[in-house]
């Protein structure tokens, strides 16, 4: 299964660590490992239906027991229907065998969902429920039609009054109609009930099949998690019950350890192989609503795989995370009076604390401005995105700020680099975003997302890139990044981007205007910074 370099790779040293998984520049020898099953892959052409819907794949650079190098591939979830291929590692475990424990409760609850579904479309069941719906109209006919007798019956009865006839006689017909009344409504309402009655007893009987199948399956899942049973480098064994009891969901998402990378680690420990270096690609069409670049590299996925890999990693030598640690450069002050301040934020610094470590504004601003009340941090800025910000020293300040932001009187203009050339030279995009659970901090186009929209504006070609002007109109994470790298929006990533895009040295994404109405001055402002791209 150790797949052999198709180049000379004497000439590569090993990296002298483990790859962090979770974001990474993929080592030369997985760029050429990935290479090489990207070829094979596009050779089978029985698959090319298959593939064009999208697959990650990845690629375990590993050294045997004799010193030599070779890798390793997988592919994630199933490939053409099957878990098995001679080219990739095996499942860790295989659920899709025809005598598989799976398979058999997989197929008593296709069965339960038949029985569901014949119930449910039943003539029984069709005539319960019409008629309870007759009965409820006839109860709705029935009482209107003797509403309306008696209106009609107290109309002649007035008349009568007004020309002198005695009013004893009339009241007792009219106290007749209001009783003929109240029977109607009882008779009328029980067949109402009764009719609920059976119709509420078929519903519970399909209820309980629909609980079966919830139970069934829930059960079915947790059996099957309880058979993946993880290795680490040091021989310790966890299945996926184990490792997702003590994140906040505390079960094992669909899907969990079925991506590449557990497969690839399962197989090299089995087999005593050395991990050396690790890789994950995209092949095929972007799924719907996400943004997946054909033949681009990809981290590890976090809602599925973080649990995972952190227990898998454990007995190797792992780079550590490059996102912690960092130290950027302190903002530079544009403009302050003694109740707001306008920075210019350098890339890499957040916006405000968090778990990362990673120095933010706002404890930068607190040193900065030890007397300042409030918030401080009225509007954010991703992490790798510089440019200004406006920030408030008191609470009026920023309760007078963010009201602005809420309005939408702040406008707000951002300067990016794009990987290619847009359709157009301007436009609107609107693409409504909301979290990737599974892939976080990832976002997604959705049509349940929150509402994203932004205006661009091409300002030069520079070469195979295109400097342009983002608008945005509203403020969601990674708008820009995600209406730049969509194919529905530009399908152009902005240079840099290290999650939507081919990642670099920096994201080429800079606020670089930023217009509001000063709080106490009572004028507009406007501030402008040139990109260091």
């Amino acid at each position: 299964m150790m797949h052999r370099f198709d180049e000379d790779i004497s000439g590569i040293a090993l990296p002298r660590q483990f790859t962090w998984p979770f974001h990474y520049v993929p080592h030369p020898l997985c760029r050429m490992a990935a290479a090489q099953v990207q070829r094979y892959v596009a050779s089978r052409e029985e698959w090319r239906d298959v593939l064009q819907r999208g697959k990650m794949f990845g690629v375990l650079v590993v050294t045997d027991a004799a010193g030599d190098t070779g890798f390793l591939a997988a592919f994630s979830g199933n490939l053409a229907g099957t878990n098995r291929h001679e080219y990739f590692v095996p499942p860790v475990y295989d659920m899709l065998r025809p005598d598989d424990m799976f398979r058999r409760g997989e197929a008593e609850i296709s069965a339960l969902n038949r029985r569901i579904a014949d119930a449910v479309q039943s003539a029984e069941f069709i005539e319960a429920r019409r008629a309870v719906e007759q009965a409820r109209q006839r109860e709705q006919a029935g009482i209107e039609a003797a509403k309306a007798a008696m209106r009609e019956a107290k109309a002649r009865r007035d008349a009568r009054r007004a020309a002198g006839e005695d009013p004893a006689p009339m009241i007792l017909e009219s106290q007749r109609e209001r009783a003929d009344l109240q029977r109607l409504k009882r008779r009328l309402h029980e067949a109402v009930e009764q009719a609920e009655g059976r119709y509420a007893e078929l519903e519970a009987d399909i209820e309980a099949m629909r609980r079966e199948r919830h139970s069934r399956s829930a059960v079915l899942q947790m059996k099957l998690f309880a058979r993946f049973r993880m290795l680490n480098a040091r021989g310790e064994v966890r299945d996926l019950c184990e490792l997702f009891a003590p994140t906040p969901q505390h079960i094992p998402p669909a899907g969990a350890g079925e991506c590449a990378a557990p497969k690839l680690l399962q197989y090299a420990y089995l087999n005593a192989l050395r991990p050396v270096a690790m890789a994950e690609f995209w092949w095929g069409a972007s799924p719907a609503g996400e943004v997946r670049r054909h033949g681009e590299f990809y981290p590890a996925c976090i809602g599925k795989c973080k649990p995972i890999l952190t227990h898998m990693l454990q007995g190797l030598d792992v780079e550590p995370n490059p996102l912690l640690g960092i130290r950027p450069p302190e903002p530079r002050v544009v403009w302050e009076d003694a109740t707001l301040a306008v920075i210019d934020k350098p890339g890499g610094m957040l916006s405000v604390e968090g778990k990362s470590g990673v120095r933010s504004v706002a404890e930068w601003a607190r040193e900065k401005w030890p007397d300042a009340t409030g918030p401080v941090i009225v509007h954010r800025l991703d992490q790798s995105t510089s440019g200004l910000m406006v920030l408030a020293k008191d609470k009026d300040t920023h309760a007078a700020l963010q009201a602005q932001f809420i309005h939408r009187t702040v406008k707000k203009y951002y300067t990016a680099l794009l990987e290619g050339h847009p359709k157009q030279t301007e436009g609107r995009i609107s693409l409504p975003l909301k979290l990737d659970y599974e892939n976080r901090p990832r976002q997604m186009v959705a049509e349940d997302g929150r509402s994203a929209v932004t205006l661009y504006k091409v300002v030069e070609y520079d070469g195979e890139r295109t400097r342009i002007l983002f608008q945005p109109l509203t403020g969601r994470t990674h708008q820009l990044r995600v209406h730049a790298a969509s194919h529905m929006g530009l399908n152009c990533p902005i240079a840099g981007d290290d999650i939507y895009g081919r990642g670099g040295e920096r994201l080429c994404l800079h606020a670089s205007r930023l217009e509001f109405d000063h709080p106490t001055l009572g004028r507009r402002m406007r501030f402008e910074s040139e990109p260091d791209f």
